[in-house]
């Protein structure tokens, strides 16, 4: 009999075109796919709580799949991770609820960003952060954070120009940290534009820099236009941290 799977999946997104699987290219999900395939011996639908850009990283992906198996959810997980490569690891694997969906039934998401703006880059963190040449003024990035809280139309942060559907979104809280030459932005949120976080950091730099003030991001949110934000931060940056149910 057929059951619900629930999987919680950890990636380096480096050489990978993103979530999802598309022709002729490596995914996280084809990879997932073409495992599940092998062990169940006929292709199925491995559901993924979102879709990460290319070079997006995850620490805790959340994704489902409905497949028959006599093994127990343990050796679920060991069979993949034998057969996965070493920048995809599957974390946990449980029996859901037939009515589980993985996407339908997220209710938030955290993400975060890491910028280094230290006099050296660091080696061995180097493919997980954006460096930044100029030292950020962190008091006044979380200033201009304030404002972007809340219910609004983000349009001006959606990288989809031809995005049909409502741009409004809730970002219930935005941190800035700063360790040593390390500085974190974490984003919370019911859900997310494409390429939002990354439009949103970008903007954030520079208020920090000082190109901007903190007050020209309430300008800029209701421009709605994706011309009056920042540049995209690179996708090396970013990690989707945990998925809420």
């Amino acid at each position: 009999m057929k059951k619900n799977y629930k999987f919680t999946i950890s990636y380096d997104g480096t050489r990978y075109f993103g979530w999802e699987h598309q022709p002729d290219k490596e995914t996280i999900q084809g990879k997932l796919e073409s495992v599940l395939e092998k062990m169940c011996g006929e292709f199925t639908d491995v559901i993924g709580a979102g879709r990460t850009d290319a070079g997006v990283h995850a620490q805790e992906m959340v994704a489902n799949a409905v497949f028959e198996s006599d093994l127990e959810p343990d050796e679920i997980r060991d069979y993949f991770n034998r057969y996965l490569p070493e920048d995809i690891r599957v974390l946990e694997v449980r029996e859901a609820s037939p009515r589980f969906h993985a996407r339908y039934k997220a209710v938030g998401k955290t993400y975060r960003y890491t910028c280094f703006d230290g006099p050296v880059t660091p080696v061995f963190d180097r493919k997980y952060l954006t460096a930044v040449d100029t030292v950020l003024d962190v008091e006044v990035m979380r200033k201009a954070a304030v404002f972007l809280e809340g219910e609004h139309d983000y349009k001006s942060f959606c990288g989809n120009s031809r995005m049909k559907k409502s741009t409004v979104r809730v970002v219930d809280s935005i941190k800035i940290q700063r360790n040593k030459g390390y500085v974190y932005f974490t984003f919370h949120g019911t859900g997310f534009l494409q390429n939002m976080v990354r439009i949103l950091v970008g903007t954030l730099l520079l208020v920090g820099k000082g190109e901007i003030k903190p007050e020209t991001v309430v300008e800029i949110l209701e421009a709605k236009d994706r011309k009056a934000a920042g540049p995209t931060a690179p996708a090396s940056g970013l990690c989707l941290m945990k998925v809420d149910y």
